[in-house]
């Protein structure tokens, strides 16, 4: 067997054991999107670096490894492995970056997991068209194209640079899906013609108002949905026949980077500590903030804060409005929470977490998404029940 066969080989028998691995952690459960995960070289889509993180006592930092520092093998494997692998940071590839950088990841090869979770969450099948809103590496646009045939597929990217590499790689293994450079907030308009799916990499605040022009009837969209505490659900709708969408969050518990229009302000002029504003005994616990639901729920209720700290003792921060809200343990037992500003950030988020825990504190699976022309909102158990404006 020659050198070349040899790693197209190991390859496909990684591939299998990714499929393998997917199946037995209950992420894939259709036979069509196993084959496809079968199918599809993912070490493609990994490029020539990617960034480590290493965490210590200055921060984060990413570190590039380049592939030609590894054996073929170890690159494979690396691909293979069931894990996110970050390929930019605040806009610099990891091909490029000559140190370890500070910042933020603006793009990865997703977590397979994740990946197939989403498209089976979205529903899509065979005979139906997709709009991708980010195509990222165009890994999740392969396993579609895989699927679907190419023609069925389009997909979206706001970064020019992560485009054209996503183009060249899917054009390398012969898949020729409809792709676009722009800003996928607003979707990806093909004329009249009205998609049966869209599925977005990225998590919105929001759903736009463009994606529901260009799905048709019955379709649905299948979305992150994010905030600045950053607390996720993963929205899955349908829409109906009188402009509105609506469904339920799903079971699966995914995160992803948000859309870029949709990042938070940074905090410029955020005081560590203040002694202004009023103090009382809080009626919840502050750490229900680091429960994945919790920090959900919390975001529902104020929206325009961002939250820092842990534990007893978390702030709540409007940059817009300067108002804040910080907990602190009780000597005496319990928690107090200081406020000031024009908005009463810890009324609302006491408000809405004791309505969630007087519903038995569901999973988010437990609340759903109504999108109507005039407005869009969070629901507890039904449409009718407790709900919460989302920032539209």
């Amino acid at each position: 067997m020659t050198a070349a066969r040899s790693a197209a080989s190991r390859a496909a028998d990684l591939r299998r054991a990714l499929a393998n691995q997917l199946a037995a952690d209950h992420a894939l459960t259709d036979s069509e999107w196993r084959k496809a995960v079968e199918a599809v070289p993912r070490e493609a889509f990994l490029g020539d670096a990617v960034f480590l993180r290493r965490d210590g006592e200055e921060g984060t930092h990413w570190e590039p490894l380049r592939g030609t520092e590894e054996s073929e093998e170890k690159w494979l494997e690396l691909a293979h492995t069931n894990a996110t692998w970050v390929t930019q940071v605040d806009g610099v590839d990891a091909a490029d970056a000559t140190e370890p950088l500070t910042g933020v990841p603006t793009s990865s090869l997703s977590l397979p997991t994740v990946v197939v979770q989403m498209l089976e969450v979205s529903g899509l099948a065979d005979g139906e068209s997709v709009l991708e809103i980010g195509t990222g590496t165009g890994y999740s646009a392969a396993l579609m194209c895989q699927r679907l045939g190419s023609a069925a597929v389009t997909s979206i990217e706001v970064d020019p640079v992560v485009a054209e590499r996503a183009r060249r790689t899917l054009t390398d293994l012969g898949y020729e899906p409809t792709l676009a450079v722009g800003d996928g907030l607003r979707g990806y308009d093909r004329d009249d013609f009205e998609y049966d799916r869209l599925i977005a990499t990225c998590a919105v605040r929001y759903v736009p108002a463009s994606w529901m022009w260009q799905v048709r009837d019955g379709g649905t969209i299948t979305t992150p949905l994010w905030g600045w505490m950053n607390g996720y659900a993963l929205a899955h709708l349908t829409l109906a026949d009188d402009g509105t969408a609506s469904g339920r969050f799903s079971t699966v518990d995914v995160s992803f980077m948000p859309a870029r229009a949709h990042v938070s302000p940074p905090l410029t002029y955020y005081v560590a500590s203040s002694r202004r504003g009023d103090t009382r005994d809080s009626k919840v616990n502050p750490s229900l903030l680091g429960d994945w639901t919790g920090r959900f729920v919390a975001q529902l209720a104020a929206p325009s804060a961002q939250l820092l700290g842990g534990g007893d003792e978390v702030t709540l921060f409007d940059v817009g409005t300067g108002s804040r809200a910080s907990t602190a343990p009780n000597p005496a037992g319990g928690w107090t929470v200081r406020q000031h500003g024009p908005l009463r950030l810890w009324d609302a988020v006491e408000e809405a977490l004791l309505t969630w825990q007087e519903a038995g504190s569901p999973h988010q699976s437990g609340f759903g998404l109504t999108v109507t022309r005039d407005r869009q909102y969070v629901w507890l158990d039904t449409p009718e029940g407790p709900s919460w404006e989302l920032p539209a």
